[in-house]
């Protein structure tokens, strides 16, 4: 744990990263780094709205990677089980709902925007975004099933908007933005086969889809050189670094550099 830091402070502290007035940002947190805050990531998400102003968006991921037979998360939970006893995990793992199912692995920073009263959520059942502010409807709107974070995904529409990526005390191996830029390579990465559960009309299904393979493991090295760059800033937050990344530049760096650098796919399912 950080030290204490006031919410006057950390409030100024936002407005020192000079982020967009008006704009979108997707934010990716670790509130632990951050230190204590009183209110926590409620506070964070006043001084983000504060700073940004009336017209701005805060943008978050809202992943479920249990929702999956492919993932490192479910892999983990059935390792070593029967073909029964995997039968019986699996017919309990529960659909997906945007409106009520709670992100996994994402952080405490982004289910409170998940779970705030005004929050839109893209409906993909593995991958979704959540935003709140003006922009929220356009950038959750479109998230088809067969492009977790492609050009069909809020990711698509954060470039287009000339989104900024805020990094507070995590890696840049998280950085989902670096995922858009895997889409874009040629070749493409190549297709798998996904299976997941969803609720319609109040009832449990598997769903089954074809969607390309996506792999992060090169992800910290390609963040890294990213934080290198001129346009790449860092400031403080708490006791957190925070990492400040226009969108646009960031997605076209990381293109260019999975195309040179990237010689095999090592890859780990979402």
């Amino acid at each position: 744990m950080g030290d204490v830091t006031d919410p006057i402070t950390l409030a100024a502290e936002v407005r020192a990263l000079r982020l967009p007035r008006g704009g979108v940002v997707l934010v990716h947190c670790g509130m632990r780094r951050i230190g204590t805050v009183p209110g926590g990531p409620r506070t964070l998400l006043w001084a983000l709205r504060q700073a940004l102003g009336p017209g701005g968006t805060v943008v978050v991921p809202a992943q479920t990677a249990g929702n999956s037979l492919t993932s490192r998360a479910y892999r983990q939970a059935t390792a070593g089980m029967t073909d029964a006893e995997r039968a019986r995990y699996e017919a309990a793992m529960p659909g997906f709902d945007r409106a009520t199912t709670p992100s996994q692995g994402v952080g405490v920073f982004a289910e409170t925007v998940r779970r705030h009263p005004a929050a839109r959520r893209s409906n993909h059942p593995q991958t979704s975004f959540a935003a709140v502010g003006p922009a929220s409807d356009e950038i959750t709107r479109v998230h088809d099933l067969d492009c977790h974070l492609g050009e069909r995904s809020p990711l698509g529409t954060l470039y287009r908007l000339g989104a900024t990526v805020l990094m507070i005390g995590v890696e840049m191996d998280t950085c989902t933005a670096l995922h858009l830029a895997e889409y874009r390579l040629h070749p493409p990465p190549p297709l798998m086969t996904f299976a997941c559960f969803v609720i319609e009309n109040g009832q449990r299904r598997q769903l089954r889809f074809e969607a390309p393979m996506l792999d992060d493991t090169d992800f910290r090295a390609a963040g890294n050189d990213l934080t290198e760059q001129p346009w790449a800033r860092l400031g403080l937050v708490g006791s957190a670094p925070a990492h400040v990344l226009p969108m646009t530049a960031t997605v076209d760096h990381a293109t260019g550099w999975l195309a040179r650098n990237r010689e095999f796919i090592s890859f780990v399912p979402a």
